[in-house]
């Protein structure tokens, strides 16, 4: 020291160096204790937050929301939390605790109501905060690059950035909707699931219902996410929901798919009733009470509002014409269906609920208990694809009903392709139309394997664990797959299938198979030939009622417009005509039909003459109706790909 200091003219330079870095960070750090007090001085209170309903228990400034990404440490579970009963504890992360109750680690944690970071410290205006945060996703190295990935979702991401957060739809209700009075209803737990979500249609799903249902009604917005590996869905997203009143954030640590997702969101809602959603809707006003009053007035009934389109590329909003219902077919492939036998034939029954053999994932309402009690979502169901037919056979089998509810309308956006999960491979539906078909289809599976040749391969090499259904099933006496269908869904054709005269009907002369192209309607189209794809999607069967039925349903069947073959919706009546009649030859391999004693002959594109009259076809070749010959391309035969005493 004495060197330093008395060692001539250099000591005293560095002392004087010494002392001036000290002056500096003296001078720092009040300058940056002064800043920080005049910028709590200068702030402004932000919109007031989102009530919370009056029978909703409010949370303590003090206490934490801790959101865990999957790559983090272990976490310990407050003492106060007790572990669910249906999941592992390491399936969950989401911890509601004290500060005191958590393990020193690297997880994140969110103080609600105290100073964050730096960045997102401004207060939450309703323009400034998504501003803030959009510009912290670039912080985060979450660069959107929406130019060059604007489909990667299955729509245009570059449109959905562009439409504000909080849009208004237009009124598609029917006036008598607004007669409709409603008091005394139970409250409702949103649960929106997601899994890789687009940052716009993810929040502007939860600003929907924030703006939409009555706070009165409305305990809580669950967010669950199943393992997202976005950037912008993980500390972002917990920012921004930090500021949402009424919203929570759940985070799994395993991917769950739809069924274990929703699983762990109604294991955490209070409300009494659970509303779940797909993480890609837009909501009508209105929409939540008439859903909370069928219910409350029947807690064992599920139902489903009217499912408005958004158009995946123009974003552009589509009323969906009432009146319809869901259904399924027989490859338990789901799709909503126009109901022609409830019409509007007076005002009232525009108002009026209809039955609906099944509903669909999107939107589904339902009481707390019931749900709980006839038996949850199936977790053994992989991913995504038909659990809404699962639960919707087994909530009808099992003591209660479903409805879709004409007054409440939900708007969701259609994508380009369906999937939100992607597979690990192309088998996954298939394993859960397996689950479905051996619990709950009885001796009725074995359509459902003829016409789905994948699964039935599939499940010839294993076997589902379906004991905890099969338990389930007896304990709540539910009733048989006969009887789901005489009394649920009388309009599914039942098929024959018969040997020699059901499944792919194959041309020799063609050397392919009959086949109705997938872009056209499921109706009034005309049929062709094409390879035969040998999984079951080609079946077509001859029945008692000599009708050739064709599809998955079976409600379509080969019928005549000039001399070309196209199909036709069949009758429901069982009283065929004879234009729909055929007479399969089995000695000539010839299909005659009845009415013209014609027979089905596969004619090629270059046979056909150049100009074809409009509206059948144009001269893309087909089926038509020639004088019966021994032409090669008049000799067919049945190609049943399963035998029945297999399936």
């Amino acid at each position: 020291m004495r060197l330093l200091l008395g060692g001539g003219r250099g000591g005293r330079m560095l002392c004087l160096w010494l002392m001036l870095l000290g002056f500096a960070l003296l001078t720092l750090a009040l300058l940056e204790i002064f800043n920080r007090d005049r910028d709590e001085s200068r702030e402004k209170p932000g919109p007031p937050r989102r009530r919370r309903p009056p029978h909703q228990t409010p949370s303590s400034p003090d206490l934490l929301e801790v959101i865990v990404d999957s790559q983090d440490p272990a976490i310990e579970f407050a003492a106060d939390i007790a572990p669910l009963k249906s999941l592992q504890e390491d399936q969950l992360l989401y911890v509601p605790s004290k500060q005191e109750a958590l393990k020193k680690g690297g997880y994140r944690v969110l103080l609600l109501g105290a100073k964050r970071d730096a960045r997102a410290t401004a207060p939450p205006t309703h323009g400034g905060m998504e501003e803030a945060l959009r510009l912290q996703m670039e912080v985060l190295e979450k660069d959107l690059e929406l130019s060059a990935a604007a489909h990667k979702d299955g729509f245009n991401e570059v449109v959905s950035e562009r439409i504000p957060m909080h849009r208004r739809l237009p009124e598609a209700r029917h006036p008598e909707c607004f007669k409709q009075q409603y008091e005394s209803l139970p409250s409702a737990s949103v649960i929106i699931c997601f899994h890789n979500e687009a940052w716009s249609t993810l929040l502007r799903t939860a600003h929907s219902v924030l703006d939409t249902a009555p706070e009165q009604y409305l305990q809580e917005v669950l967010l669950v996410d199943d393992l997202s590996e976005h950037g912008h869905l993980k500390r972002v997203l917990s920012e921004y929901v930090s500021q949402l009143d009424g919203v929570r954030l759940i985070r799994s640590t395993k991917r769950l798919g739809v069924a274990g997702c929703r699983a762990v969101g109604a294991a955490r809602a209070a409300g009494e009733v659970l509303v779940f959603m797909d993480s890609h809707c837009e909501c009508q006003r209105g929409w939540l009470e008439p859903l909370l009053q069928r219910v409350a007035q029947d807690r064992t009934r599920a139902v489903s509002p009217i499912l408005d389109v958004i158009d995946g590329q123009t974003f552009q909003y589509n009323a969906t014409q009432w009146p319809v219902r869901g259904v399924f077919d027989w490859r338990l492939d789901f799709r909503w269906d126009s109901d022609p036998s409830h019409q509007d034939k007076d005002p009232s029954s525009a108002v009026q609920a209809v039955r609906s053999p099944a509903l669909g994932g999107e939107v589904l309402a339902i009481n707390r208990h019931f749900f709980q009690r006839v038996g949850a979502y199936d977790q053994g169901m992989l991913l995504w694809g038909e659990e809404q037919i699962e639960l919707s056979i087994r909530v009808w089998s099992c003591g209660g009903s479903m409805e879709v509810v004409p007054c409440s309308r939900v708007a969701h956006l259609v994508r380009r392709h369906h999937q939100p999960y992607s597979f690990p491979d192309q088998e996954v539906r298939q394993r859960n139309k397996i689950r479905i078909a051996d619990t709950w289809m009885n001796e009725y599976r074995k359509i459902f394997y003829r016409r789905d040749t994948l699964a039935y391969f599939i499940r010839q090499s294993e076997n589902p664990d379906i004991a905890d259904r099969l338990r389930l099933k007896r304990s709540l006496a539910c009733k048989d797959f006969h009887w789901y269908l005489k009394t649920v869904y009388p309009q599914l054709y039942i098929p024959e299938d018969r040997p020699a005269l059901s499944g792919e009907l194959y041309n020799v002369g063609a050397s392919s198979c009959a086949n109705y192209p997938h872009r056209q309607e499921l109706q009034g189209g005309a049929m062709n030939t094409a390879p035969c794809s040998g999984t079951g999607s080609q079946h077509c069967e001859l029945n008692s009622e000599f009708e050739v039925r064709w599809g998955p349903t079976g409600a379509s069947c080969f019928d005549t417009r000039g001399e070309r073959v196209v199909l036709s919706p069949c009758p429901t009546n069982r009283s065929t005509t004879s234009r729909l009649q055929w007479r399969f030859m089995k000695m000539s391999g010839q299909l005659i039909h009845q009415r013209s004693q014609l027979c089905l002959e596969a004619v090629m594109e270059e046979e056909l003459p150049q100009v074809s009259p409009r509206g059948i076809g144009g001269n893309a070749g087909g089926l038509f109706l020639r004088p019966c010959s021994h032409h090669p391309r008049q000799r067919w035969h049945f190609d049943q790909l399963v035998a029945p005493r297999d399936a």
